[in-house]
Order: C-alpha cells, then structure tokens, then sequence
C-alpha cells in the first residue's frame, strides 16, 4: 500500500461559542488517574473541551434546532437545546458569538401550551409580520418515550416570534397552532417540527407556490416509526392542514438488510426536509431527509447495535389518494454511536458566510455528540466536567457523484447507500449523499502552521513513525492511501495512530475484511481503567473502495482521509460521503 502524503496542521485559535478557560483545582496529568468522579467539581472544566466546537458555556447541550439565515442581516443562527432552546450568530461559520449573555437560552419553557419543556423547533425565516417565526414543540406532561404508552397531550406545536434578531422568542399568546396527533393514533411520539417549502411537493398537492409544510416525526405503537405532514392553511401561519403519514415504515425494519443504514427502529425523531443537487441545497433539485431512529436493535454489521441511529435517506413523492414519500436510497449521516439529532437549514449563497467565501446556496447541518452512548454508562464524572456534550462541526450535504467505477458486483449491491447514475462500455457513476466539513470551517481550522509527511510506499506490517508528530490534542490530519489490488477481501488493516504515548493510544484504521473504518479506543484513555462512565468501546462504520477504471487500469478506490482532533472530540471524514465521530478521553 502507499501512503501519497499526509499533512498535519495545528489548529488556528478560532473561538467556537461560549469557549473560554476557567481556573479549577490541579490536576497532576503525569500520575495515574484516580476515579476522577472522585475530584472536586470542575476540576476537569478544560481537560476535554473543545475549541472550535459549539457549545454552552457550561452544562449540558442538547438537540441542535432553530438555525435559520436573518434575511435582514444575512448572519446565520445556530440553535441547540440548553435550558430550553440557546444559540449562536455567525458571519463565516468559523467564530461564533453567543446570542444572550452567558449563553442564556432565547425561549424556555413555562408557558401555557409548554408548562414542562420547550422541545425542537424550526424557524420560518420570513413568518409572521415579516419575522423569523419558530413552530416548536410545546411539552405538558413527561415522560415520553416510544417503549411506554404515549398520554395524549404531552406534545402540541405552538408559535414564537423574534422581534429582537433572534435574542428572544415571544410566544404567542394562544393554544397550540396544531393541538394534537392526528385523531385515533396511538402515537410513539408527535414532535420536532421542521418547517420547508418544496415545489414537488406543491406541484403534487396543487398548493400555492411557495406554501410552507411541516413534517413532524413521530411513529404509532405496533406499526412502525413515521412522518406526520402538515401544509400551511393561511398567510399568519395560525392553521395548518394534516396531509396524513407521508411516511411510514413496518416497526423496527431495515434499509435492505441493515449493512449501510441500520435500522428504522420504532419512532422517528428530528426529521428534516430539504432538496439537493451536486452543487448543494437547490428548491428543484432530489427530495432528501436527515432523521434520528430510535429503538432500532436489527443487527448491524459492523455497527455496534445501538438505541439510535443518526441516517439519510432520500426517495420518490408520489401522488394517489394521499401524498407519500417512497425511499429509494438511505445510509448513515453519522456512524457514531453517540452522533444524534442532526438539524440543518438552507444557508443562501446570499448570506454573509457564503457572500465571503463565494459558496453556492447550501444545506448545512450539525450534528449533536451526546454523552457516551447517550451516557448509558455511569459513573461519568459529570460534575467534575461541568459541561456535557458539543456540536460537531457544520457539514455541506450535497449529491456526491464518484465517477469511473467498474461495473461489477460491488457497484451493483442493491438498497445500498448509493445507486448508478450511468452506465456505459463496463463502466458506471455512482450517487450517494456527499458530507463534508463546511468550507468555511475547514479553510479556518487549516489555517494554522502545518507539516507535510512525504509519501511512502509500505511493503510489510508494522507501525512506521512520522518524522513531525502534533505535540498538542488540537489539530487536523489529512492523508490519502492507496492499496494494491489483492487488498480486497483480506484481513489488510492500515492507518493511523493518534495521541500517542508510552500509555495512551488511540488507531484509526481501515479494514478490507468487513469494508469499515475503524476507531479503536481500547488503549485511548488511562481513566477509563479507574473511572466507570469513561467508554473505551471502538466505534466503526462501513465504507466501500470502489473499483476504479483509470488510465486502462482497473486500481481500488484511493482512501481520502481527514481526521478533526479537537482536544476530546474525534471527527473523521472519508471520500466525501461518510462521517464517524466520538470521545477520545
């Protein structure tokens, strides 16, 4: 195999929201760690935190919801749950500041329609009067979850108006906009509204052009996780018609048999609603949907089964008695196990991020890293930390076209997570969802000094040094790496190994055997040995190395790698369509 080149740089200072240092106890990092839930509080504020992540200034982040682009000032605003919906503006995508001091939130819960909680929101940019108006879940009775049986009101959708540039939502003061599930459905769950427009979807419906829907995700007990969607009725966004499950899946059945998009699980959450071409977000361009998946426990290899999946999918609207979404395509916006929530938003080539770098119009969405494993390990020293879970950074989603590739059985696995675009003389083009970093944000964290690793050609196993090694937990490694044909189908493993000592380790490697990129985190962290919440479980996600066809050879598909570390949190991107992200304590 050969590795062309790799480069190392260190990540510029950008400030992400709310990042700042705090002085807490000492810490001796050159003895062995003690049960860290047993240090005084905030003694561990710094150790992992991010810097050119979104989060809180302290305490626990939550669903990313409410972005949208201001039409007045072109910034674009970055909502998460904290307390009940927080946020953040940008002009770059890079630097973020805080919407409220402190990082208050700018809508809590309390009200009449939401006594008990303030769920996921999606903001219609030009709403009421003119102004951004938010469509949010309004909670009055907990707990809700799909395993128990659901009580009917605990979630309505209810109306809030920003007339301070997003700084505060004043809700309406009225009940619910839609007060209810549709009539006689036991439903799972009846929340996360995202609000889009779509011209299939009024060309079917014979709306309005430019008509507002709103797809609700949810599911029914016994038959299977859905979307509930809703078309606006009148100009003041008061009435919104139900258009019935546009869709629906059988309970906890799989994309295919599972192998590239898990599970459906039992209830769907966080559903987003938008168009895609090769260039980004286009109104005319392929339907597309980002959704979480809950309960899923069909197998998946080589996926470590999990309570949640983070997927896409896109498909078909067809029109008979009912308006319905057909999928035809579906794979995994994020394969890691403690990646969840994806919210995203259209970002024009008119706002001021895109006007600075020339980018087109986009669809740009963040994904939220929980806990681990949605802290289902415990023990966690949460205390300790004082702040829980980031935002990973913003991703471009787009129609992603890989070119040339031999027309053969790798290429032609059916209910994949790509499909053939054109096919001519043994050869075919791929289509898949692109994902990658946001240019923006990319452009910033490599803007710092850098070392290349001149290219090698490795002949035997073995671990081969770098000459420069980054000597901090804050940097971004991007390397290609090329396999001769007899790679395919043997236990060859190659890749990298990153924050690295004489105890700590953690690889990153791709393995031909079951086509997956692999985080091995067994030797990443001293406290997992002492401290209980702390997982050293790897993580894995499948990826397939096309066949090629180039220059009257037939090579495997080059491996094009870009690993994030931001001090605890670990990204990787490979070949422009697949994302794996976790803790690296």
């Amino acid at each position: 195999m050969k590795l062309s080149s790799a480069i190392f740089v260190f990540l510029a200072d950008r400030a992400a929201c709310a990042v700042f240092s705090r002085e807490v106890s000492s810490v001796d990092y050159n003895s062995a760690p003690p049960n860290l839930s047993t240090l005084a509080n905030a003694t561990l504020f710094n150790t992992w935190r991010p810097r050119a992540h979104i989060l809180p200034p302290s305490g626990k982040i939550g669903d990313p919801c409410m972005h949208y682009t201001d039409p007045t000032t072109g910034l674009f605003h970055v909502g998460f749950l904290h307390d009940g919906i927080a946020g953040a503006i940008t002009d770059d995508l890079a630097t973020y500041t805080d919407l409220m001091p402190d990082g208050r939130p700018s809508i809590v819960a309390g009200g009449k329609n939401d006594p008990l909680a303030v769920f996921d929101g999606s903001v219609i940019p030009n709403g009421i009067d003119g102004l951004p108006t938010l469509l949010y879940t309004s909670v009055s009775y907990l707990p809700i979850h799909w395993s128990i049986p659901y009580t009917r009101g605990s979630e309505t959708q209810s109306l809030a108006v920003t007339y301070d540039g997003g700084r505060n939502f004043t809700k309406l003061s009225q009940g619910p906009v839609i007060p209810s599930p549709p009539f006689a459905l036991n439903v799972t769950a009846f929340r996360d509204p995202y609000a889009f427009q779509n011209p299939a979807l009024d060309s079917a419906l014979n709306s309005t052009q430019g008509t507002w829907y709103t797809a609700i995700s949810g599911g029914v007990h016994n038959i299977g996780p859905c979307q509930f969607l809703y078309r606006q009725h009148d100009a003041g966004f008061q009435y919104w018609e139900y258009l019935g499950q546009w869709w629906q899946e059988p309970v906890n059945t799989t994309w295919g048999n599972g192998d590239w998009a898990g599970g459906w699980g039992f209830n769907f959450e966080v559903g987003n609603v938008f168009s895609l071409n090769e260039n980004g977000y286009s109104e005319n361009g392929e339907l597309f949907m980002t959704l979480g998946t809950e309960g899923s426990e069909a197998p998946v290899t080589p996926r470590v089964t999990s309570i949640h999946g983070m997927l896409w999918v896109t498909g078909n609207i067809t029109k008979g008695d009912s308006v319905a979404f057909t999928p035809t395509m579906a794979g995994f916006l994020d394969w890691g196990l403690s990646s969840y929530a994806a919210a995203g938003k259209i970002l024009p080539a008119t706002s001021k991020a895109s006007a600075k770098s020339g980018a087109p119009d986009r669809f740009i969405s963040y994904v939220w890293l929980t806990g681990d494993q949605f802290e289902l390990a415990t023990g966690f020293p949460t205390a300790q930390q004082n702040w829980t879970g980031t935002l990973l950074l913003p991703r471009e989603l787009k129609v992603e076209t890989l070119p040339n590739v031999v027309d053969n059985e790798l290429a032609r696995e059916p209910l994949s997570s790509w499909r053939v675009s054109r096919e001519e003389s043994g050869q075919v083009d791929l289509q898949t969802m692109g994902i990658s970093i946001a240019r923006e944000t990319y452009n910033a964290l490599t803007s710092g000094s850098s070392s290349v690793e001149a290219g090698r050609t490795l002949s035997e196993a073995g671990d081969v040094a770098f000459e420069t090694s980054p000597s901090s937990k804050f940097f971004v490694l991007t390397a290609n790496i090329s396999f001769p044909s007899s790679a395919r189908g043997s236990d060859l493993q190659s890749g990298f190994k990153i924050l690295s000592s004489e105890l700590e380790s953690t690889s990153i490697y791709y393995q031909f055997s079951n086509e997956s990129v692999i985080i091995d985190r067994s030797n990443t962290s001293a406290a997992a040995k002492t401290t209980d919440g702390i997982s050293s479980d790897n993580e894995a996600g499948r990826l397939r190395l096309f066949d090629i066809a180039q220059n009257g050879a037939e090579n495997i598909e080059t491996l094009e790698l870009t690993i994030v570390v931001d001090s605890g949190v670990l990204e990787i991107y490979a070949n422009g369509r697949f994302a794996l992200s976790t803790w690296a304590r």
